[in-house]
């Protein structure tokens, strides 16, 4: 088993304490989606003049990248030309980390219908992809958003470069917000899923389906039942939790809530 983690769960944490607790915790690789406050870390100097410097650190440590998370909204055609920029931008750090993945989102369809939807979002990816491809790097397409239904991003996969982009399994969101089983999750999307997002959450009494994150096994999302599944389908990426401190501040701290998913995860694979 594979352990990640994304910086969202410890926005405030320097590079070098980062890779410390990561070794301290037992991950075995970092996923970036931020750093002190900067989201877009290839504007950093870690990220720019003090690269090697950095890629030094983490091999030294024996971790690796996992996956560069990225801001960019595939659907978004006004910021078409920023996402651009962007994945040439993450491109260039996977190639020198030897990372194989970049995180995008579908991103909000406002009133678009679903099938012009899908026919924009489609050909944005065919040039972003060929991008990526280009670099020996693949987008992962996030279910999440306007995409976390497996049809829609099914349909999406059907017309895209399977060499370019694959699909990140938030393990959360699908059964959440939709009530989707996981069994048709993977059914529908299991031949494009690379990677995976872990996160458990329990829902609020009389609060009309609202939720509130928790330590990983304290909630009721299956996550024992769908590591089964994943592993029972040969799936061999990356387990990461994506603990959204960045955004819900009220939840745990890293320091409580990273050493407790690792035993956790780790319980499960005995």
């Amino acid at each position: 088993m594979k352990l990640s983690f994304t910086t969202l769960g410890c926005p405030e944490w320097e590079l070098d304490l980062i890779i410390k607790r990561a070794v301290e915790y037992g991950f075995d690789a970092i996923d970036f989606r931020g750093l002190t406050g900067e989201m877009n870390i290839y504007k950093l100097p870690e990220f720019s003049s003090q690269l090697s410097h950095t890629r030094d650190q983490i091999m030294d440590a024996g971790l690796k990248v996992s996956c560069f998370s990225s801001s960019v909204h595939m659907f978004s055609a006004e910021k078409y030309a920023q996402n651009l920029a962007e994945i040439k931008e993450y491109a260039r750090l996977c190639s020198f980390f030897g990372t194989r993945y970049i995180r995008v989102f579908g991103g909000s369809i406002g009133e678009t219908g679903r099938a012009e939807a899908i026919e924009t979002i489609v050909r944005h990816f065919k040039e972003t992809g060929a991008i990526a491809k280009e670099n020996g790097v693949k987008l992962l397409l996030e279910t999440h958003d306007d995409w976390t239904s497996c049809a829609d991003v099914k349909v999406v996969m059907e017309q895209v470069d399977p060499e370019a982009v694959g699909v990140l399994w938030d393990l959360h969101h699908p059964i959440r917000t939709l009530g989707e089983q996981p069994e048709d999750t993977w059914a529908a999307l299991g031949q494009w899923i690379e990677y995976t997002h872990v996160k458990d959450s329990r829902l609020l009494p009389d609060a009309d389906g609202k939720f509130k994150y928790c330590l990983t096994g304290e909630g009721n999302i299956p996550l024992s039942d769908m590591y089964k599944l994943l592993e029972r389908n040969g799936y061999d990426g990356y387990y990461t939790l994506e603990w959204e401190k960045k955004w819900h501040p009220d939840i745990e701290n890293a320091e409580e809530a990273f050493p407790q998913y690792v035993q956790y995860m780790r319980n499960l694979s005995k």
